[in-house]
C-alpha cells in the first residue's frame, strides 16, 4: 500500500501560507484572533474560503441552513461522500491552528488529490463548520450538532446575543444561513461514508513524547454543574468569625474540593475545573451572602465520572453541614464520551505508519465538532502536535514539520478509507 502514497504529498509551502493569510483575519493588538460566531472577522473567513475554493479547486461551493461552508468534489462511483475539515472560528484570543488548520489542511489535501489527478471512488468534500466554540450565543459545535441531530429548531429559534439581544436567526441569516430550515440537516445513516478531522492536540502529550502526530480513539465526555452557596450577608466589620455564614468561604471549599477529587482518581483523562465563579453582593466590607460556580468535569471513562461525583458529592455535603448553609447543585451538561471509528482509527494508524513514526492512540480532553458527526457516520480524528501543550490563547503554536508530517499521513488515511470504504 504504500506505493500507492509515496509519490502524493501536499504541497507544503502553499499550506503554509494559506494559515497565515487566514490568521490575518480577527487579528487583535494582543497577536491573538477573534473570530466567533457572527462577527465580522468571521463573514470576511467565510468569504476568503470561499473565495479560495473557488480559484483554487475544482468544486461546488454550498452553504448550508446553519450556515456550514462545503466544498465537493465528485467521485468516480456513485457511493456516500468522504468528508474531511473542521471549524474556522476562534475563542477570544485565540490562536491560528486550533480549528483553521484543519479546514486548510483538508482543502490542501484536496488540491493535492486534483492536482496529481488521483481519482477517488468516493465523493470527496471539505467542510468548515459553523461555530464550534463558545461564543456569544452559548452555542458551542453548533454545525455539527444539528448535522448530527442534536439541535433543531426549536432549540435554538428564541436563542439571543447574551450581550446585544440579536437572535440566533438573525446572525445566521446574516452569513447566508436559513434557521428555520435546519431540521432538514440531519445526516442519515448511510448518506456520509465517514468523517474525518484534524486539530491540534491542546496538550502537551504528544509533546512530551516528542511525537508529530497521534490517532484519537475517543472524545472525553463532558460534565458540568452549577453550584449556588447560599449564606448570610452582614456587616464585614462587626461580624466575629464563629457567627459567620459566609458564601465565598464555603464556595472556596468546594473548588478545592473539585481538585481534590479528581486527583484522587489518578487518571491524566480525568480534570475538573471550576472556571467561572460569582458571587453577591460583590462588596468589600459585606460577608459574601451567595457564590454561583459551574464545575465541569471531563473523563473518557464513565465509572470515573461516577467516582467523581460520590467523593465531590459526599465532600459538598459535609461542607454544607459544617458552615450551616445551603449548597444547592444543577446538572447543565451531561455529554457522554465518544468513541471514534475503528475503520477509521485503523486508517489513521496505517497512514501513520507510512511516514515511519510510532503509532499511539490518544483521548482528546477537548470535545470536537467529531463527536457529533459520530453519532451520524464513521467518525475519526487526527492530532497534530502542540508546541508546549498551548491553545485558546495567542501563544497556540504547531511546527510546520510536524503539520507537513500530519497532513501527509491524513491523505493516506483517505486513500485507504476510499478503497475500502463503499
Amino acid at each position: 500500500m504504500k506505493s500507492k502514497t509515496d509519490a502524493l504529498t501536499i504541497n507544503r509551502s502553499r499550506l503554509q501560507a494559506n494559515l497565515l493569510e487566514l490568521s490575518a483575519i480577527g487579528k487583535n493588538q494582543q497577536g491573538g484572533i477573534d473570530r466567533w460566531l457572527g462577527s465580522e472577522a468571521d463573514s470576511s473567513a467565510r468569504r476568503w474560503l470561499r473565495d479560495y475554493w473557488e480559484h483554487h479547486t475544482s468544486t461546488e461551493f454550498h452553504t448550508d441552513a446553519i450556515a456550514n461552508l462545503w466544498a465537493k468534489s465528485k467521485g468516480m462511483l456513485p457511493l456516500a461522500p468522504l468528508v474531511i475539515g473542521s471549524h474556522h472560528d476562534t475563542v477570544p484570543n485565540g490562536g491560528m491552528y486550533d480549528g483553521a488548520l484543519g479546514v486548510l489542511m483538508a482543502t490542501e489535501i484536496l488540491q493535492t488529490l486534483q492536482e496529481s489527478g488521483k481519482k477517488l471512488r468516493h465523493p470527496l468534500w471539505v467542510v468548515s463548520l459553523t461555530a464550534e466554540e463558545p461564543n456569544p450565543f452559548n452555542v458551542s459545535t453548533l454545525g455539527s450538532k444539528v448535522l448530527g441531530g442534536v439541535l433543531k429548531y426549536k432549540d435554538l429559534k428564541d436563542v439571543t446575543h447574551m450581550q446585544t439581544g440579536q437572535t440566533l436567526a438573525d446572525a445566521i441569516c446574516r452569513i447566508g444561513g436559513n434557521l428555520e430550515e435546519i431540521d432538514s440537516l440531519q445526516i442519515g445513516q448511510g448518506q456520509i461514508a465517514a468523517f474525518l478531522e484534524c486539530h491540534i492536540e491542546q496538550g502537551r502529550r504528544l509533546a512530551d513524547q516528542k511525537l508529530p502526530s497521534a490517532a484519537v480513539c475517543s472524545i472525553t465526555g463532558i460534565y458540568r454543574e452549577i453550584i449556588t452557596v447560599t449564606g448570610i450577608a452582614n456587616h464585614a466589620g462587626t461580624t466575629v468569625m464563629r457567627d459567620r455564614q459566609d458564601a465565598l468561604c464555603a464556595a472556596s471549599e468546594v473548588v478545592l474540593l473539585a481538585e481534590t477529587s479528581a486527583a484522587a482518581l489518578h487518571s491524566d483523562e480525568a480534570v475538573a475545573t471550576v472556571g467561572f465563579l460569582q458571587i453577591k453582593p460583590n462588596s468589600t466590607n459585606i460577608i459574601p451572602a451567595s457564590a454561583e460556580m459551574i464545575l465541569e468535569m471531563r473523563t473518557s471513562d464513565p465509572a470515573k465520572k461516577e467516582e467523581f461525583l460520590k467523593l465531590f458529592t459526599q465532600g459538598v455535603n459535609r461542607i454544607a453541614e459544617s458552615r450551616k448553609l445551603s449548597i444547592q447543585r444543577k446538572t447543565i451538561l451531561d455529554q457522554p464520551p465518544m468513541p471514534m471509528n475503528p475503520t477509521v482509527i485503523k486508517a489513521v494508524e496505517q497512514g501513520i505508519e507510512q511516514g515511519g513514526q510510532p503509532v499511539v492512540q490518544l483521548v482528546s480532553m477537548a470535545g470536537h465538532d467529531a463527536a457529533h458527526m459520530a453519532r451520524v457516520t464513521r467518525s475519526g480524528m487526527i492530532f497534530t502536535q502542540s508546541v508546549n501543550g498551548k491553545s485558546h490563547c495567542a501563544d497556540e503554536a504547531a511546527t510546520m514539520d510536524d503539520i507537513e508530517y500530519t497532513a501527509n499521513e491524513m491523505l493516506s488515511a483517505l486513500l485507504i478509507l476510499d478503497e475500502e470504504l463503499d
